[in-house]
């Protein structure tokens, strides 16, 4: 069910009405800064969003990374400092949005969706990731704590001229990129779960691995699902001039592009493997089944003749000669043997044993 699509809000609020947080979704938001620029950074974790409005109004570059977005007076104090339009919030706190980029009043929105394999349950965890592009920073708001931006953490700590030389719309393409690698991980979790059904398809094929390979079905169709409208949105940061991608970042988005891409068709290629796996189950089964039968068949049909020799001895009439004879029952059973015997032969010679 975590799979369907959701009411992006509740029927009848109006548009832009930021909803009320999920239960068990944290009190408080996690916020933390990095405010650099060529030759200097400062990295820190203010308590209150209001903290960080100085350094973004400053020169330099900053990055304001939110974990937990269902905090209201931190969004509202965001949306009324940078001038945030009030559907860009609801698209932050509505988590069930596709991957996609837009434009509001001169600020970029932008949403990627994060995701993690879980081996132990077989299930994709997805996480939606809101990026905001304005005049000289970048705001990124996650639903949890836990990401895979700490290369880019690493790289800005480690003074790499490119991206601490670069603005915000340079560091939004980096967490994008680190996004899109992580589904190369992703996917090869997925690969190595393919080849463990596929192990167990092959040697000892039960009813648990039909159901395996049933879950992974509806995981890939999630993952497709969610990866998919990332590829359109590339696209997009491409062809679009009003956004803030100036030509030298363009190579980039390139790149993003066709990692998307590869993404997408490797995504396409364990679908047609999960397909695969589910006929090789039923043909195994089959054939097995069939095995069963022809053993049944094969006894069914040897006991036919000598059942049909007991049936008329072991009819209830008075004159049958033979059964006065002394050599009659050893005759009987050394006919019986004969025919079971030449069957057995026969069925040898035609392969179906």
């Amino acid at each position: 069910m975590r799979k369907l699509s959701r009411p992006a809000h509740p029927v009848g609020l109006a548009p832009g009405t930021l909803k009320a947080p999920p239960s068990g979704a944290p009190a408080r938001p996690r916020i933390t800064l990095f405010d650099y620029d060529g030759a200097t950074h400062e990295e820190r974790t203010p308590e209150r969003i209001e903290e960080c409005f100085a350094a973004a109004d400053g020169p330099s570059t900053t990055w304001i990374n939110v974990d937990g977005i269902y905090d209201t007076p931190t969004l509202e104090a965001l949306g009324e400092h940078f001038g945030l339009h009030p559907l860009m919030l609801e698209d932050v706190v509505t988590t069930a949005q596709r991957s996609k980029v837009e434009q509001y009043d001169g600020n970029t929105y932008l949403v990627i969706r994060m995701l993690r394999f879980d081996p132990a349950r077989g299930e994709i965890d997805s996480e939606q990731v809101s990026l905001i592009i304005t005049d000289n920073t970048l705001i990124t708001l996650q639903e949890q704590v836990g990401d895979v931006f700490e290369a880019v953490r690493a790289r800005l700590r480690a003074g790499r001229p490119r991206i601490r030389s670069a603005g915000p719309a340079y560091l939004a393409y980096t967490l994008l990129d680190a996004v899109v690698d992580h589904y190369f991980v992703l996917l090869e979790q997925i690969g190595g779960h393919l080849e463990t059904i596929e192990d167990a398809l092959v040697t000892d094929p039960r009813q648990e691995t039909l159901h395996a390979i049933h879950r992974l079905k509806r995981e890939l169709i999630f993952l497709r699902k969610s990866v998919w409208p990332l590829r359109e949105a590339v696209a997009q940061m491409l062809r679009d001039e009003d956004l803030p991608f100036h030509e030298a970042l363009r190579v980039y988005l390139r790149d993003l592009y066709d990692h998307t891409v590869h993404v997408i068709e490797t995504i396409e290629s364990y679908r047609d493997l999960n397909t695969g796996m589910l006929d090789t189950y039923l043909s195994v089964v089959g054939n097995r089944m069939n095995e069963i039968m022809k053993t049944l068949t094969i006894i069914a049909t040897i006991f036919i003749p000598l059942t049909f020799i007991a049936g008329i001895y072991g009819m209830n009439f008075e004159h049958m000669p033979e059964l006065h004879l002394k050599w009659a029952y050893p005759a009987l059973w050394a006919v019986m043997v004969v025919i079971t015997a030449f069957m057995l032969r026969f069925f040898r010679r035609r392969g179906w044993l």
